[in-house]
């Protein structure tokens, strides 16, 4: 396995929209194995496959404690079951070190295809809900950021592009 590079904010590959994934086949596997390894490697909770400029609806997420209970969905789509909104200090792989409070509905049911290629829909509440719907956003080509005050995302853009500029 080989940990793949995750897309930084402003990358306007973060913008693209994903395609459905129509192929379940070894290269799938490799790309799902490939995303948990960079996602846990990173210290996170999630991960889509636009956010390691792979743009198929396809995300990992890992949201116990023991980092033990991996979840796949490709192909997700969901319904809000509670309108209730749920306010989280959300984080982000794409925009390291900042953290933003954003709300989201609370309960969810999230309708996918797992790694076989099987179809399931599991109820979701609290942080897998808001998990979920953070990642999805990914693969519509949308970030957390999006949710926040324009001069806020400007200042983040701002810190992140010269840290970008240290780097190169």
């Amino acid at each position: 396995m080989a940990k793949l590079d995750i897309l930084e904010f402003p990358d306007p590959r973060l913008r693209t929209k994903a395609t459905p994934v129509t192929v379940f086949d070894s290269k799938l596997e490799a790309l799902i194995d490939d995303m948990f390894e960079t996602m846990y490697e990173a210290q996170g909770i999630g991960l889509a496959a636009t956010q390691v400029n792979v743009h198929k609806r396809l995300l990992v997420i890992d949201v116990s404690e023991n980092r033990d209970t991996p979840l796949v969905f490709i192909n997700p789509e969901f319904e809000i079951i509670e309108h209730e909104l749920c306010e989280y200090d959300e984080g982000c792989l794409s925009v390291p070190g900042f953290y933003e409070t954003v709300s989201r509905p609370q309960k969810i049911a999230v309708t996918a295809t797992d790694r076989t290629g099987e179809q399931f829909t599991v109820a979701a509440e609290g942080i897998l809900a808001t998990c979920v719907q953070h990642e999805i956003d990914h693969l519509d080509g949308k970030l957390f950021v999006d949710y926040i005050s324009t001069l806020k995302r400007q200042r983040i853009r701002s810190k992140l592009e010269k840290e970008h500029k240290k780097s190169a």
